[in-house]
This record gives structure tokens, sequence and C-alpha cells, in this order.
């Protein structure tokens, strides 16, 4: 069985083709391949118009692979394969992978121009010999009570309003950003509140402080306090996601910058704004902290 598409995100549309997919042959579980382009196709036609990543393809195969993927096969839209007809680019997953049946969402479009669609998909199956299956909409539920169908696109307009649970509505669990260990400021050092500032391809939820988790490269989990933004208070220009590890966790066995980190986004806490005085500052990241460690957390 096979499914085709960007994946990023790994929401619980996508979670529901590869269910589909295990069960399509009707005999219990089938072999799942994942063709997944990467970067997206817009990023070699009109970068500009490139959606911002919401997982590196090592963090979309392995999420792929959680729900149940046997194999994850990486598509880089080259000139070449961007320029296959739709028949062309079937005859190409056909040769590859020789599937028994693709399985795609009502919107699965394919090959130059995107001219294919689950029609040509399916006039394509009868030719080559597997079967189409077309899975309709997974809806998420928002915290307002709104529904709507679960998308990758909807996930980006989430995040980029702050909206991380409803985000997490999309995605089926919290959103995370993959990176490392980058040299800031030491501004927070100053302050008296380290940081571990970000650096990441994945997209940087809305400005603002967030509690979440930092996963270290040891496989430790522990509470962070996330603060997204300029630095307005400083004069700072450029965005940057920067989170202070709460209970003071040992990260000593690394060096102090290069390592790799995962940032879980899980609640706002407020808006980023202006303060008064540096002590104004202080005083309202020991806030921030205060909420942003969760009740009863054990820290490393």
């Amino acid at each position: 069985m096979v499914i085709i598409g960007n994946f990023d995100g790994v929401h619980i549309g996508h979670a529901e083709l590869v269910r589909r997919a295990r069960t399509a042959g009707g005999g219990g579980a089938s072999r799942v391949v994942a063709m997944t382009f990467d970067p997206h196709p817009l990023a070699r036609i009109q970068p500009s118009a490139a959606p911002a990543r919401l997982t590196t393809f090592e963090r979309r195969a392995a999420l792929l692979s959680e729900c149940g993927v046997d194999e994850v096969i990486r598509l880089q839209p080259s000139a070449a394969l961007l320029a296959l007809t739709p028949e062309e680019f079937i005859e190409h997953v056909v040769r590859d992978v020789h599937p028994v049946a693709i399985v795609e969402g009502q919107d699965f479009r394919f090959g130059k121009g995107r001219a294919g669609d689950v029609e040509t998909l399916r006039q394509l199956g009868t030719r080559h010999g597997f079967s189409v299956h077309i899975v309709p909409p997974v809806e998420a539920v928002m915290t307002d009570g709104m529904v709507a169908p679960a998308s990758s696109t909807l996930a980006r307009w989430l995040l980029s309003h702050g909206r991380v649970k409803d985000a997490a509505a999309v995605l089926g669990r919290e959103y995370e950003l993959d990176g490392i260990v980058v040299k800031g400021d030491q501004r927070g050092r100053q302050l008296g509140y380290p940081t571990a500032n970000l650096g990441t391809e994945c997209l940087l939820p809305a400005d603002g402080v967030y509690a979440g988790w930092a996963v270290l490269p040891d496989g430790r989990e522990v509470p962070a306090a996330i603060s997204v933004g300029t630095k307005p208070m400083f004069g700072g220009v450029s965005r940057l996601l920067e989170a202070h590890l709460l209970g003071k966790p040992d990260v000593s066995r690394w060096s102090e910058y290069g390592w790799p980190i995962r940032v879980r986004v899980s609640r706002w806490l407020r808006d980023q704004m202006m303060f008064e005085s540096v002590e104004s500052l202080i005083r309202q990241i020991e806030a921030d902290c205060r909420r942003a460690m969760p009740e009863g957390a054990v820290t490393a």
C-alpha cells in the first residue's frame, strides 16, 4: 500500500490515511510505504510562496513510522520530477514501489501543474493494476467548539496566531520544533534566567510566552518557559525562540552550543510586551516560570 504527499506535521488526517492503508486490503495489516516530498515542491518552483516547515524530514519520517508506516521514501522535488505529467509520475511510482493500492485524500493532486486528481488516479490504477482508496477529511474540534478539516495549512495558521491547543487538536499531539542550541546575546543569563536559543527550520509560533517542555539529547523531558519574539525591551529585530529549562537540569555533559534539542509548546501564557524597567521584566519572568511549571512535575 502506498500513500503520497507532503505529510508536513503528520496530522490526524495523515494518521487516518496510514490506518486506512494498513487495512485497505481487507485481510488485516498491509505493508505501507509513504512517499513524501521534501522540501515542499514550492520551495523549488516559487520559494517565496513555500509554506514554513512544521517538521524536519527526519521528524516527519519518525512520526509516520509511529503511525504505522513501514518505509518512508523521500521525493526530492527536482526539476525533472516536477516536470513529469500525471501519467509519467504514476509510472515512476509503479516502477519504484509496485503498489497494490494507493490511498489518498479527496483533494490529492499530482503531476506537472497539479494536473492529476483522484479521478485521474483511478484511471491510471486501472491501467497499471492497482486499486485506489479515497479517505474523506478528518475533522478537528477547536477549543471554541468550531470544527474544521485537519490540514497542515490549518495547523500553520493556528500556530501563527498562538492557538497552540487548537494546533494540537489538528496534529494529534502538541507542536514540537526540532533544532540545535545556538549562541544568542546571553541576555537571559544576565537576567538570571539562562535560555537555550533554538536554531530551527520549523515554524515559530506567534510572538508570546508559552509553557512547554524541552526534550534533551539523552531523552529527558524537562519543563520549560518558552519565549518567542524579538525582545522588544532590548531593541531586538529578529524573531527567535528561547527556552528557559525549569528545575536547573544538568546539561554540562554537552558543549555549550550545537547540541540537539526538541521544544514542545503546550500552553499560551501571555503576549510579548514592553516593561517599565528591567526589574519589572524580571518579576514577570519569575511569574511566567511559576505558571509554566506543571503541578507535580519532576525536574531533572
